[in-house]
């Protein structure tokens, strides 16, 4: 088991959530790839996506639900700065995961999280668990609950 992947079982462990990540045959860098290996629907998979503040240089995440677009202009709203994408080296150091398996748990740094409300529409959500063939099924209130994110519209 990769570290990254092991990570993401401890933090799934030590939030008392009985999820186990699945091997995928092929890749799931992306939400289309990711909903076509779990047979469900593209807005039951959870994007994990980072925003750099440009004042601060923090990185902030957004849940969001597959088929959505982070809208820049309401996420820098809510994290009280203005924002840009962050680069694939900043994303790697600050959660430990590369772009394509970050996993929405088991980051290396806490960050401030917000949560897309189109994910609680569903019973079941599934999320990258830190490699790109691995994802792990969960229930959204779960992942809301276990990422102490913010319930918020920031999508466009």
């Amino acid at each position: 088991m990769s570290k990254n992947l092991a990570r993401v079982v401890a933090a799934l462990q030590a939030a008392g959530v009985d999820a186990v990540p699945l091997e995928m045959p092929g890749e799931t860098r992306t939400a289309v790839q990711a909903a076509a290996a779990a047979g469900c629907a593209l807005d039951q998979i959870v994007k994990s996506i980072l925003f750099k503040g440009e004042a601060s240089g923090r990185l902030y995440l957004f849940l969001t639900a597959g088929g959505n677009q982070v809208d820049a202009g309401l996420a820098a709203a809510l994290a009280g700065e203005p924002m840009g994408r962050a680069d694939a080296d900043e994303v790697r150091r600050v959660t430990g995961f590369a772009i394509g398996g970050v996993s929405p748990v088991g980051h290396l740094t806490p960050l401030p999280v917000w949560f897309d409300p189109r994910l609680l529409e569903f019973a079941v959500i599934w999320g990258a668990a830190g490699t790109p063939r691995h994802i792990f099924p969960i229930a959204p209130a779960e992942l809301l609950r276990i990422t102490g994110a913010t319930v918020a519209g920031f999508v466009g």
